[in-house]
């Protein structure tokens, strides 16, 4: 491991980090008063570059500009999450969303569990989970039986940090600093590869700061294109429409109220939320060659196929069942479009109370949870892509029984699936179940008083980064109820979730941390060097 490599792409992470909180800081002022701003945000605009400056000075070198490997890129990926949630957890701490050191007559333990609160709500908003500990009994600034809406009750410019984290983590930290990191360092696609969402990434252009560029465009736009058609055709006001279309392209469904988009009650505002989920949970890539006016790439696309097929069947089974428990025609397609787009596509906006519908739909929801959307886009989940191409390697060996002599290659789009890309496929999905069972047992004993229901989908939830879930924590209570311990969990399962879970785990193995010796590198790429001029030399004397 090259710490000074690791150095140099968090240094810069916390750096370009000091640019929203900076603005955010400006817009609070404005919308909450400048007492508010300075509690909020001076301490982490001041503490986030002065933290990055100090990793660039002490721990670089004058020549680790040098090509970024793999390794150190799994792993810086894997550590700026955290550190960008410490970063991100303390404006809803010092600026009072909840208990904290400002808050008047507070007491240790309140202001202990304030903390904890603000972590998971900035690890919910970066790793576009969607889960909300705002509640009456957590939030100083709601007042039980007097504040409906605990959770506009909030500061505005709070709110908007709030939506701002799920957008940035959307697309990914990393990926933001795309276009500086190639500048200062190489190895930019082995970074991009280690964070964004999805097993493949593809070059759009022949540069990744160009590949960047086109991504984060294609991102804003659409996140622009959202805020307007919100704000003019469903006629939400503006600050609304700034935050819903902030945390619907990433598919993370941060809301400003506590009844998310049922509040609005309004088929037009949740129309237009449903064709932004759809395209959060398209390959990025595909969105872009949409725009070029390659409509054929789409089609021909089979994830994205079975993606539109997935998502038809899943609505028409929640719509009948609704149907047949006696909820109108027109409502049932209504709450059955909704809820499985946002299920699917790992937002976790509700525009009803599915709790009490047929059991069957909670099987559906729980399926949805887990599978997600396609590779490359801003939906969690395990992904389409992986459960095709493992459904189609358990289909081969089913074949191989009756025809043991039968070659069959696995394909996807026309194209053969490489065995290392299926094995490290399978290997996820491995370590996902493993993980699932894991902590549900973990999460028992953390919560021995709550269902099975309710840990199950917490989990699946968390590893999903969805939000909302069955039991006890659906979309009519937030996650408020965990105790410390339990939201310290959910929150690492939701760290794990936003980075395929590999990623995550990479850093638990004790090679990753290995300090490289240079001179010995050095021996073994002169050795290598050797070796082949030896074969060559040997090679010319048989043709002589």
């Amino acid at each position: 491991m090259r710490f000074d490599v690791l150095s140099l792409i968090l240094g810069w992470t916390l750096i370009a980090l000091t640019i929203p909180l900076f603005v955010c800081g400006l817009v609070t002022a404005w919308l909450d008063g400048t007492s508010m701003a300075l509690h909020a945000f001076v301490i982490p605009t001041i503490l986030s570059p002065m933290i990055g400056i100090l990793m660039l000075v002490l721990w670089t070198r004058t020549d680790t500009e040098e090509r970024l490997r793999d390794r150190e890129a799994f792993a810086a990926v894997a550590l700026v999450w955290p550190i960008a949630v410490f970063i991100g957890s303390l404006p809803f701490w010092l600026g009072g969303m909840f208990v904290g050191p400002f808050t008047p007559d507070a007491v240790l333990i309140d202001i202990a569990r304030g903390a904890v609160n603000a972590w998971f709500e900035s690890m919910s908003g970066f790793t576009t989970t969607g889960a909300t500990v705002i509640s009456h009994n957590m939030s100083p600034n709601c007042i039980p039986g007097t504040t409906v809406d605990c959770i506009n009750a909030q500061p505005r410019g709070l709110l908007l940090w709030r939506s701002l984290t799920q957008w940035f983590g959307g697309m990914g930290i990393i990926m933001l600093g795309m276009m500086l990191l190639s500048r200062v360092i190489g190895g930019g696609m082995a970074l991009a590869r280690a964070e964004l969402t999805g097993p493949s990434l593809s070059r759009l252009r022949p540069k990744l700061k160009e590949t960047a560029l086109i991504l984060w465009s294609l991102y804003f736009v659409l996140t622009i294109v959202e805020l307007l058609s919100l704000r003019f055709i469903g006629g939400v006001g503006w600050f609304d429409s700034i935050n819903h279309a902030l945390t619907t392209m990433p598919t993370g469904g941060f809301s400003t109220h506590d009844a998310s988009i049922g509040f609005y009650d309004s088929l037009t505002v949740e129309l237009i939320i449903v064709f932004f989920m759809f395209l959060g949970g398209v390959n990025f890539t595909l969105l872009w060659f949409i725009r070029d006016g390659e409509f054929k790439r789409l089609f021909k696309d089979e994830e994205f196929r079975n993606y539109t097929v997935y998502l038809l069947v899943a609505i028409f089974a929640v719509s009948i069942a609704l149907l047949a428990s006696g909820v109108s025609f027109g409502t049932s397609l209504r709450e059955g479009l909704f809820q499985v787009v946002s299920f699917a596509t790992s937002t976790g906006y509700t525009s009803a109370d599915y709790i009490p519908w047929p059991v069957v739909t909670h099987f559906i929801i729980l399926i949805l949870m887990v599978v997600g959307a396609s590779a490359g886009s801003t939906s969690g989940g395990l992904k389409l892509l992986r459960i095709t191409l493992a459904f189609k390697v358990a289909m081969r060996e089913l074949v191989r029984i009756a025809q043991p002599r039968k070659i069959d290659r696995i394909r996807m789009n026309g194209e053969v699936v490489e065995r290392q890309q299926i094995g490290l496929i399978i290997g996820m999905l491995i370590v996902w179940v493993g993980l699932f069972f894991i902590s549900i047992i973990v999460l028992a004993i953390l919560m021995p008083n709550d269902s099975f229901e309710s840990i199950a989908t917490l989990v699946a939830s968390s590893l999903g980064n969805t939000g909302p879930t069955l039991g006890d924590y659906g979309p009519t209570n937030t996650w408020s109820g965990l105790n410390s311990g339990a939201l310290l969990l959910t929150s690492i399962l939701m760290w794990f979730g936003r980075l395929e879970l590999l990623t995550a785990v990479i850093l638990l193995h004790p090679r990753t941390w290995r300090r490289e010796k240079r001179e010995h590198s050095d021996r073994a790429a002169i050795a290598l060097f050797r070796r082949i001029m030896d074969d060559k030399d040997e090679k010319k004397k048989q043709d002589d």
